[in-house]
């Protein structure tokens, strides 16, 4: 189980470098996100294996399981503020593009074809008289 928070860590602080990015990679972005649920399904069921084994051994005193199930509750917590601060920085970016988006709005063509086919707008007219000589 540690080794997949490390795993986990691992993702989030890169998801934790594109979000602080100046400019974010989707597709990287998309992969991280992907990765990281993988991630948290694999946790997910370990630790359900876990309290199928907790249950067992609960009349046992064991401080090998104490000490492992200390270090868990340590790295989660972790996690989770980082998560947290990830969770920021993907609401700053949303707020970005959602500003960036405002400011292009109004030069946002409404049409670049007319009903006609013809480019909407244009001051060009084709005239239909014919010319004889």
């Amino acid at each position: 189980m540690t080794s997949i928070l490390h795993s986990l860590k691992d993702v989030m602080d890169a998801e934790q470098q594109q979000l602080s990015a100046g400019s974010v990679n989707g597709l990287r972005l998309a992969s991280i996100t992907e990765e990281k649920s993988s991630l948290l399904a694999t946790l997910d069921y370990l630790e359900k294996q876990r309290r199928v084994e907790q249950d067992a051994l609960r009349s046992t005193d064991n401080e090998d399981i104490v000490s492992r199930w200390q270090t868990i509750t340590e790295t989660t917590q972790q996690l989770r503020r980082l998560n947290q601060h990830n969770g920021w920085l993907l609401e700053g970016q949303i707020v970005r593009n959602q500003q960036a988006l405002d400011v292009l709005k109004p030069f946002q063509e409404t049409g670049l074809y007319g009903k006609d086919g013809q480019a909407a707008g244009s001051s060009l007219t084709r005239s239909a008289k014919k010319f004889s000589v």
